[in-house]
C-alpha cells in the first residue's frame, strides 16, 4: 500500500510538473543594434526604435513574417479609379490595450499629430504623399486639413496629391502607427513611459530601463492574441557586437541584429545555420557637410569619395557582408532600373586616386595648404574598422583625418540636430522598395535627414516632378536624373550596400529572412 501511495504521489508530481513546465512563461531575449532615443513612433527614426515599435503597436496594415503587406488594424480596403483615395475597413475586434475599442478617428488624431510642426516629428515627409500634408507640415494650414478622414467608427478614408505606388507599403511604417488620443492629451510627451503607454499592438510596455533593457509582455486584448505565442520580449542594445554573439552562444539572447563581421569566419564555422546573411535595402554612407567651406565645393567632395577602395572595405572589413556601393539607390529595388553608378566605378584604384589628388589641387589643397577633415561615427568595431581605413586611403591622396565616436543615440541626435560635424557616419535602410524614399534624404525641405545641409533647386525640381508623374517609366527616368545629380554633388558618399546580419537561435521559429529585415515577434514561437 505505501509503495503504490509513493508511486501515487510521484506520478501526482510529475503531471504537475509537466502542466508547469506547459504554462511556463516563454521569454524571448532579441539582441538589439541599439538603444531607441524615443519610443514616441512620431519622432523616431532608426530601425532599432522600428524593431520595438512593431511589437508595441500595429497599423492599418503590417508586415507578414516573410515582408508581405498583409492586413492589420484595417481588414480590407479599396482604392479610387485615379488612385488618389484609399478606403480601409478597420476591424470590429481592434482594441487598445486597456480593452477601449480603437476607432478611425484614432488614426485621424495620430495622422494630424505627427504632421502638426508643433511635434517636431523628423519623419513628418514620409507623409507627404497625403493630400495637404506638406503644407500643414509647414504650417500654412491647420492638420486638420489633410487629407485624411474618418467616414464612421471604422471606416478611415485617405486622400493623396497624386498617385503613390508604394503608399500601401509606406502605411506599415512607424510614422503610420497610431497614438491613443487620451494618454498624449493627459500625459503630453510622457505618454511613452511604461506606466502611461497605451499600444495596440501585440505587446505592452512593461519596463524600458536606458541602456539596459527594454522589457514588453503580451498583450491580452490584442486580436489575434491566441496565436501569439512567446508571453514576453526582453529586448537588450548591443552596439558591441561581441557581447551579443557571447551572449548568444550562451544561450542568454535567442537572436542578434548584427554580427561582429572580424569574427565572421568562427561564427561561420561554429554557428552555422544560426547565421543569417541576407540581401538588405540599404546604402551605409558618409554624409558630407555641403555648406560647409572647405568641403563646399564639389570637387573636394569628388575626391575623397574616389579615393575609397570599396571593394577592400566590403571584402576585407566587412568579411564579405556587404557589397560595394557607387550609388545611393540600391540595385534591385522596385519601380526603378539600374541605379546612376559613379562614372568612376569600373576605374583602376590608382588612376582613381590619381584623379582624386588632381582634383584636390583644382580645388587649391595640397603639400601646401592641406586639407583636414574630422570623421565622426557611432560606436562600433565594424564603423571604427570602416573609418581607419578610409582615413588611410585618404591619408594618400593628403588628406589628414581625426575622427569622434558616440553612441548610436546621441550620434543620430547630433546629426539631426545640425551638429557641427565634417563627415559623418550613417545609414538608411528602406522604409519601402522605391527610389524615393533613399532620394528623398537629401531634399532641401528634409532637414530630419538631409544631414549634408544640401540645397540643389534643381535636384528639388526633379523630385517634385517625379511627385507628379503618375507613369512608372517616366516616373523612373525623371528619379534616374535626380540620382545622376546627386552622384555628381555627392552630399553623402555611398561606400557600402547592406546585408542584413543576424545570429538566430535554432529554438526560435518562425523567422524568415527578408529584404527589409523586418521579424515582427508576434510571428514567432520558442521552443523552451
Amino acid at each position: 500500500m505505501r509503495r503504490l501511495l509513493s508511486r501515487f504521489v510521484l506520478g501526482a508530481a510529475a503531471v504537475a510538473l509537466m502542466a508547469a513546465s506547459a504554462s511556463a512563461e516563454v521569454t524571448y531575449t532579441r539582441g538589439n543594434d541599439a538603444d531607441p532615443e524615443t519610443l514616441d513612433q512620431h519622432k523616431t527614426s532608426t530601425i532599432s526604435e522600428a524593431n520595438v515599435l512593431r511589437d508595441l503597436y500595429e497599423g492599418l496594415v503590417v508586415y507578414s513574417s516573410s515582408a508581405k503587406v498583409v492586413p492589420g488594424v484595417a481588414e480590407s480596403w479599396e482604392t479610387s479609379d485615379d488612385g488618389l483615395t484609399w478606403t480601409f475597413h478597420l476591424r470590429d475586434d481592434a482594441r487598445w490595450s486597456n480593452g477601449e475599442p480603437l476607432t478611425a478617428e484614432d488614426f485621424v488624431f495620430s495622422y494630424q499629430r505627427i504632421i502638426d510642426p508643433e511635434t517636431g516629428a523628423k519623419y513628418a515627409n514620409i507623409l507627404y504623399p497625403i493630400k495637404n500634408a506638406e503644407a500643414a507640415n509647414s504650417g500654412k494650414v491647420p492638420p486638420e486639413e489633410i487629407g485624411v478622414k474618418a467616414l464612421d467608427e471604422h471606416t478611415l478614408q485617405f486622400t493623396l496629391e497624386n498617385q503613390t505606388p508604394y503608399f500601401l507599403e509606406l502605411l506599415t511604417h512607424q510614422t503610420s502607427l497610431p497614438v491613443y488620443p487620451p494618454a498624449v492629451k493627459e500625459f503630453g510627451t510622457d505618454f511613452v513611459q511604461p506606466e502611461n503607454m497605451v499600444s495596440n499592438g501585440a505587446y505592452t510596455l512593461q519596463e524600458f530601463t536606458p541602456n539596459s533593457r527594454i522589457v514588453l509582455v503580451k498583450n491580452k486584448n490584442f486580436h489575434d492574441a491566441d496565436n501569439v505565442a512567446i508571453d514576453k520580449v526582453i529586448y537588450i542594445p548591443f552596439e558591441d557586437r561581441s557581447a551579443c554573439l557571447r551572449r548568444f552562444e550562451a544561450g542568454e539572447v535567442q537572436s542578434c541584429s548584427d554580427i561582429p563581421t572580424e569574427q565572421m569566419k568562427y561564427v561561420k564555422d561554429t554557428l552555422g545555420d544560426e547565421v543569417h546573411i541576407v540581401p538588405y535595402l540599404g546604402n551605409y554612407y558618409y554624409a558630407v557637410k555641403a555648406d560647409k567651406e572647405k568641403l563646399s565645393d564639389v570637387r573636394v567632395r569628388q575626391a575623397l569619395s574616389m579615393a575609397i577602395d570599396r571593394e577592400f572595405i566590403a571584402d576585407e572589413i566587412w568579411a564579405g557582408a556587404m557589397l560595394p556601393a557607387y550609388s545611393l539607390v540600391p540595385p534591385g529595388i522596385g519601380n526603378y532600373g539600374e541605379p546612376a553608378y559613379a562614372d568612376y566605378k569600373d576605374m583602376d584604384p590608382l588612376d582613381r586616386e590619381d584623379k582624386a589628388i588632381e582634383l584636390l589641387e583644382e580645388a587649391g589643397y595640397g603639400k601646401d595648404n592641406p586639407l583636414s577633415v574630422e570623421i565622426r561615427y557611432n560606436t562600433g568595431e565594424n564603423h571604427q574598422n570602416t573609418a581607419t581605413a578610409i582615413a588611410d586611403m585618404w591619408k594618400n591622396i593628403g588628406v589628414k583625418t581625426t575622427f569622434v565616436t558616440a553612441d548610436g543615440a546621441t550620434h543620430y541626435a547630433y546629426l539631426r540636430d545640425k551638429g557641427d560635424f565634417d563627415i559623418a557616419r550613417a545609414g538608411w535602410i528602406g522604409d519601402y522598395s522605391d527610389p524615393q524614399n533613399f532620394l528623398f534624404l537629401v531634399e532641401s525641405n528634409n532637414p530630419g535627414f538631409n544631414y549634408a545641409n544640401y540645397n540643389n533647386p534643381e535636384y528639388d525640381a526633379l523630385m517634385e516632378k517625379a511627385e507628379e508623374t503618375s507613369d512608372l517609366d517616366e516616373r523612373a527616368e525623371v528619379l534616374k536624373q535626380a540620382e545622376t545629380i546627386f552622384m555628381r554633388d555627392l552630399p553623402f558618399i555611398p561606400i557600402l550596400y547592406y546585408s542584413s546580419l543576424s545570429l538566430v537561435s535554432d529554438k526560435l521559429q518562425g523567422w524568415e529572412d527578408n529584404l527589409v529585415n523586418v521579424h515582427g515577434t508576434r510571428w514567432m514561437s520558442l521552443e523552451q
